[in-house]
């Protein structure tokens, strides 16, 4: 990326705590995080999301069971400022600054026998059972992280257009973790790998036209993170990284360069398999596959200031990938735009 004369990006451990509250009225700050134990085929994805000037924080709980329920739970809480990443019964805890982490919840989620009815959402919590939920998982890093804030020569952040701009300060990390889960007096012993992201500054869905986001581990010394990501301007983006140490090669990221995706869709176009393609900055060339284990559709609407609605379609799916004989385990995100009710990245 062409930052401009004198740019650099920015990671200091302080980025790990909260940020200042900006003036954007789309602000954003949230912590993401994912796990799966790979023996039961299980896990989930967390993330406490807060918008201090929109005075509301976003809170979701995603757990994929071994029989194909998915227990869910979205909130919206009313919030004032922007001083922890704690809502809705969930909470993030910096233990050790880009080395351990640690989540909790308290709550509930409704349990869905068949998680395509989230589609709609007020029935899918209306006739499906809410159950207890309890989690307590702790993360340490397994490789390096990745990114942080683009600043000018002072140091000063750089700005963007608010409208254009989505997770201007933004890092990820592949992570190991462990801890237990209990749905409905079903408790989960979790030992596994994910990713985790943390990010900040103004934030619409709507400012990505569409996106492909596939974060994945085979074991502790082979994890991918590949993103094509397709903004409403009209720029696209091909990023990612690889962590490969199996031949001793150094325990750092190798940045992807170039990548290619070709998705399977359903009757409801949403990706049940894919294949991609990526290559590094050193060279290395890598094949992937993935199938859909347990999906959830999700989705985000937003009035503009002219009154339309718009939409957007995130699909949520933990997948089994395949890579040089290996299997590991991950998501595959899928964002789209809906557009006269069709996803706008179908072709992909």
């Amino acid at each position: 990326m062409d930052l401009g004369k004198g740019a650099r990006i920015r990671l200091e451990p302080q980025d790990e705590y909260m940020h200042p509250i900006e003036a954007a009225s789309n602000f954003n700050e949230s912590m993401y995080i994912n796990l799966f134990d790979h023996q039961q085929r299980c896990g989930g994805w967390f993330r406490v999301g807060n918008r201090p000037n929109e005075r509301h924080a976003e809170m979701s709980f995603c757990f994929y069971l071994p029989d194909g329920r998915v227990a869910f739970m979205f909130r919206r809480i009313e919030i004032d400022n922007n001083d922890a990443l704690a809502a809705g019964g969930m909470r993030f805890e910096v233990i050790e600054p880009f080395k351990t982490l640690a989540l909790k919840y308290d709550g509930k989620a409704v349990l869905l026998e068949d998680p395509q009815q989230m589609e709609d959402p007020k029935t899918a919590f209306a006739n499906n059972p809410t159950v207890a939920v309890t989690a307590e998982l702790t993360f340490t890093g397994m490789t390096p992280v990745y990114g942080g804030e683009a600043v000018d020569e002072n140091g000063t952040p750089i700005e963007e257009d608010p409208e254009e701009s989505f997770a201007r300060g933004h890092y990820e990390q592949h992570m190991k973790g462990e801890g237990v889960v209990t749905i409905d007096g079903t408790t989960f012993t979790l030992n596994g790998f994910g990713l985790r992201d943390h990010s900040w500054g103004p934030r619409y869905w709507q400012n990505l036209y569409w996106y492909r986001w596939l974060p994945l581990v085979f074991r502790e010394d082979f994890a991918v993170n590949m993103s094509i990501v397709q903004m409403a301007s009209g720029k696209q983006h091909i990023w990612g990284m690889v962590y490969d140490t199996r031949n001793g090669a150094p325990a750092e990221y190798d940045l992807i360069e170039t990548g290619s995706l070709s998705s399977t869709l359903d009757e409801r176009d949403q990706a049940q398999a894919q294949m991609f393609s990526l290559k590094t900055v050193s060279g290395r060339e890598y094949r992937l596959t993935g199938e859909a284990l347990a999906m959830i559709p999700l989705r985000n609407r937003r009035q503009t200031d002219t009154g339309e609605w718009r939409q957007t379609r995130i699909t949520e799916a933990m997948t089994r990938f395949q890579c040089d004989g290996l299997t590991g385990f991950g998501m595959a995100e899928y964002l789209d735009q809906i557009v006269d009710g069709v996803p706008s990245g179908r072709h992909c």
